[in-house]
């Protein structure tokens, strides 16, 4: 099986290793491509580095890394990444994706803007099961827990993962031996982080991020996380709703005439930008 592994932070983050190295334990064929500067909060953006038309890529390997695993920088965000992987940019299409794992959690509706949940969205829309991981500090020191935690879900989504939806994994930096389990978990109003408006100019305006200093919902996300456990939230790709209240609708004098076929300009989905970084 063809297992493709990135990231939002970028080739050089360990996080890239551990997830290679679960799913190369277990037998399969691993290539590592992932963004050659870190691309967080970038969510599904399609946004990459072109040069002469070409997808530029760029060396680079994460530390930990099992020998014999082949991996590439590419300037592009993840999501870019996973999407072009899907046309066999990166040698044979991936029949799993594994996103992460990301420096510090990605829980609650704030999974929205993750580059590392983007990037299995957008795998997950072109029906390849993917995985998005992500541990609770930003600079970890229980690597080892990830990886127990990541091979359980990794086992999960190759046998059991539905067609359109991702696991989000999030693991607490704790000990192997701390850990009180892997829970089952819906998502917190809230994320880790929270954004507001620190001051505005002429023509300018100045964010500040904070962590989020509330008390969660139990059976959340951010609530099991901060109590120890590893959370599971299976996310899916965007779908039609059906539910009440209708979209509007109207209709004009030409409805009734022949139907015609009409030219629909898809727009660009890369940019020369060299996109977010640190």
């Amino acid at each position: 099986m063809r297992v493709l592994v990135t990231n939002d932070d970028g080739i050089d983050s360990p996080g890239l290793a551990v997830l290679a190295n679960v799913a190369h334990a277990a037998g399969h064929d691993v290539v590592v491509a992932a963004p050659s500067h870190q691309y967080s909060g970038a969510s599904a953006s399609l946004i990459g580095h072109e040069v002469d038309g070409r997808l530029e890529l760029t060396a680079g390997a994460p530390p930990g890394l099992v020998h014999g695993v082949p991996a590439h920088g590419v300037r592009a965000a993840p999501a870019l990444i996973t999407f072009a992987a899907g046309y066999g940019a990166f040698g044979h299409r991936p029949d799993v994706v594994l996103s992460g794992v990301n420096l510090g959690a990605n829980t609650g509706h704030a999974t929205l803007h993750s580059g590392t949940v983007g990037a299995a969205l957008s795998a997950a829309t072109q029906g390849i099961p993917a995985l998005a991981a992500s541990i609770a500090s930003a600079d970890p020191e229980h690597w080892a827990t990830a990886e127990e935690v990541c091979r359980v879900a990794f086992d999960w989504v190759v046998e059991h993962c539905p067609e359109g939806r991702v696991l989000n994994i999030n693991v607490p930096d704790v000990p192997t031996a701390r850990l009180r389990g892997l829970r089952v978990a819906t998502l917190a109003e809230f994320g880790a982080v929270q954004a507001a408006v620190k001051e505005r100019g002429e023509g300018w305006v100045q964010m500040t991020y904070e962590e989020v200093d509330v008390e969660h919902e139990p059976g959340t996300d951010a609530y099991l996380l901060e109590h120890g456990w590893a959370t599971a939230s299976l996310l899916r790709t965007p779908i039609h709703d059906v539910t009440d209240p209708t979209p509007p609708e109207f209709t004009t004098a030409v409805a009734g005439e022949a139907e015609e076929i009409v030219d629909v300009s898809r727009g660009r989905t890369m940019s020369s930008g060299s996109g977010p970084q640190d």
